[in-house]
């Protein structure tokens, strides 16, 4: 046993929640990404890999979200988000049963990590609540 446990929130109930294993999602991206044979996994298989990636992706959006809500309304990189933010909606709840399916979701989710940081450098972090003696 490892002790890392696989996140499958669809609806996106817990997205402030827990943090990120970002470096475990992008090489996840990435060997997907590098996969070639369609018949290399069963269509089951496919499926839990594509339910990894769009957990992770609900959450990353849930961050795009949060960062695109602190930029002014006409700001054009907020469009963006939104735009972005509308497209992975109808995206991620579709099943992914082979490798093209599992491919698109494992760009969603990078695309999402390099919207997110560009929101993250454009945006200034929420201020804290400071007390006033």
């Amino acid at each position: 046993m490892n002790g890392h446990t696989v996140l499958y929130d669809p609806e996106g109930r817990i997205d402030g929640e827990l943090p990120l294993d970002r470096a475990t999602h992008e090489r996840a991206v990435r060997a997907v990404l590098a996969w070639s044979d369609p018949t290399a996994l069963r269509s089951d298989d496919y499926e839990q890999v594509g339910l990894l990636l769009a957990g992770a992706a609900h959450a990353v959006a849930a961050d795009v979200r949060a960062c695109a809500g602190r930029l002014p309304d006409d700001d054009g990189r907020r469009l963006f988000a939104e735009i972005m933010l509308g497209e992975a909606a109808g995206r991620l709840p579709q099943r992914s049963r082979n490798l093209r399916e599992v491919k698109n979701k494992a760009r969603l989710l990078r695309a999402l990590y390099e919207r997110l940081d560009r929101l993250q450098d454009a945006v200034p972090a929420p201020q804290a609540a400071t007390a006033s003696p």
